[in-house]
């Protein structure tokens, strides 16, 4: 079997150094939409190095630009085709606000392998620290297409109870045509997002637009909305990948606001608002 979950969860924690500068927080903010229009004031916070903020979605490409999704499949007991790995779910938890400038040390492990049957899943967590302490931990959901079965532990359900009644902001934001060939200069090359012909063999009709590009938007769009554009209200953001996004079409993105959190759903408008974003919490002061 490719995956071998009892050497992976055994396999020791891999550490290394990461770094990362106003650049790459700059580049990373505009791959996800941040810049238009460009001389808004509240726009140059993601944009302008002398008044600039790290939108904590920059943690899933910090220092490598390696996410959970590519760097898992490197993992002792596991050796998988890329073209039926699917990333399906994201959460993030910060213990401190990023810097725009930082080195710190990630640790990387496999903190669970599920068996759903057609599918196998992994669980990579990251912890990242500096030397003022730890700074975020993030945790990946990899889905494996066709590596389950073998009678191992399903795992929890990631799945909520629905948002009770309307929305209470809903915002458009548009995919630009070119915003996975712009996003994936942070660091995830999968070919999935660029390569016509490798997209037609995972099972897509074109490119789609990385999960973790919505992911960044949606907390974006959440932040400028409804915490008055400060990043470092965020606590923890979790999601599930429910669909795909085709670069130039327009996310449907819906909030309702509690007490410390916001739940969030994020839709392909274009597609008879196809749900992209599900089981999706963003939790503030």
């Amino acid at each position: 079997m490719p995956i071998d979950a009892a050497k992976a969860l055994a396999a020791e924690p891999r550490s290394g150094e990461i770094s990362w500068n106003s650049k790459d927080v700059q580049l990373y903010h505009l791959g996800i939409g941040a810049g238009l229009p460009a001389t808004d004031p509240d726009e140059l916070r993601y944009t302008l190095e002398s008044r600039l903020h790290v939108l904590p979605s920059f943690a899933t490409v910090a220092g490598s630009g390696a996410p959970g999704v590519i760097s898992g499949l490197s993992m002792p007991g596991i050796e998988v085709d890329l073209a039926r790995v699917l990333h399906g779910g994201q959460s993030i938890v910060l213990h401190r606000p990023i810097p725009a400038t930082g080195t710190a040390t990630a640790t990387n492990r496999i903190a669970a392998v599920h068996d759903k049957g057609k599918a196998a899943v992994l669980v990579l967590r990251t912890e990242v620290s500096d030397g003022d302490g730890p700074l975020w931990t993030n945790d990946s959901q990899i889905f494996i297409k066709g590596e389950g079965g073998w009678g191992g532990d399903r795992g929890p359900s990631a799945r909520l109870d629905p948002p009770a009644g309307e929305p209470e902001r809903t915002v458009e934001r548009s995919v630009r045509e070119d915003q996975a060939l712009l996003y994936r200069l942070s660091g995830d090359w999968n070919p999935l997002h660029a390569d016509p012909e490798f997209a037609k063999v995972a099972g897509f009709e074109r490119p789609i637009l990385h999960g973790l590009c919505t992911y960044g938007m949606t907390l974006k769009a959440v932040v400028d909305t409804l915490l008055g554009g400060d990043v470092t209200r965020v606590r923890s953001y979790v999601t599930r990948f429910a669909g795909v996004v085709y670069p130039g079409e327009t996310l449907r993105i819906r909030m309702w606001p509690g007490e410390g959190s916001v739940r969030v759903a994020v839709s392909a408008v274009e597609r008879d608002d196809a749900p992209v974003l599900v089981d999706t919490v963003v939790e503030h002061t």
